[in-house]
């Protein structure tokens, strides 16, 4: 059954937990990111009502709209529909992958493929003429990271807690930790350099607009691909990078 878009964070948490109940045996894999990004998704609201970003109600939609786009891929995938490469990539993952992996497999194709186009569900074309509200938009984004970077402990000893670990794993998990939070960040601003190629392509109609973000969809199916080759992912992603950026126009 199709999930309705929402239009709050208590919406979304809501359809997450709807999606978690309702998981089949067969996908229980499915599990390791949506219960994390739920728990994350939890705190950016918290984080909003707090008072941490410039503007709280802008980041609240941003949110949702991102949310919307995983939750609307994952239902796709459940019910038999067209899913996106990266996520399709990511939802056929190897079920027996340790919890860590599909983790990073989720966080991957979401902030590469889905990041660019929440953005600029959110951002009007006036907003991309405004120097100030842009600045201010960067600044909210930028935000974000410090959210997320304060999950990372908490969700490896969630992680943790779902799998054993070997030896190497305990050597590595202080800079694995660490490793998060720098991908985190190198994405985001790659994720913003393809917001505004996006936007450019967005000013020169629907089918310039289509044709870049089939470019993007591309460069980040070939990430996840590369994730999962075998080996320690977190290593691999210190020499390769978190993020995808895309080309000049051609």
């Amino acid at each position: 059954m199709a999930q309705p878009d929402h239009d709050s964070i208590d919406g979304v948490v809501a359809a997450m937990q709807g999606l978690l109940d309702g998981l089949p045996p067969d996908k229980e894999h499915r599990r390791e990111f949506l219960s994390t990004y739920q728990r994350t998704t939890v705190a950016v609201g918290k984080a909003v009502r707090d008072g941490v970003f410039e503007d709280g109600p802008w980041v609240e939609d941003w949110d949702v709209a991102f949310a919307n786009l995983y939750v609307a891929a994952l239902d796709a995938d459940l019910s038999g529909g067209r899913v996106p490469r990266p996520w399709r990539l990511a939802f056929d993952a190897p079920p027996d992958l340790k919890p860590l992996q599909h983790v990073l497999l989720g966080i991957n194709a979401h902030i590469n493929y889905d990041l660019p186009q929440a953005l600029l569900a959110v951002i009007s074309d006036e907003d991309f003429t405004d120097p100030a509200t842009m600045d201010s938009r960067r600044r909210d984004h930028e935000r974000i990271d410090g959210v997320l970077s304060g999950r990372v402990a908490a969700e490896d000893r969630e992680l943790a807690a779902q799998s054993a670990r070997t030896l190497l794993d305990r050597v590595l998990q202080p800079l694995n930790q660490r490793a998060s939070k720098r991908f985190l960040r190198e994405a985001r601003v790659k994720v913003w350099l393809n917001t505004v190629e996006l936007q450019r392509a967005r000013l020169s109609g629907p089918e310039a607009y289509a044709e870049r973000l089939g470019e993007l969809e591309v460069l980040a199916a070939a990430k996840i691909a590369d994730l999962l080759a075998p080996g320690q992912v977190l290593l691999r992603l210190a020499v390769a990078g978190f993020g995808v950026v895309l080309p000049p126009p051609g």
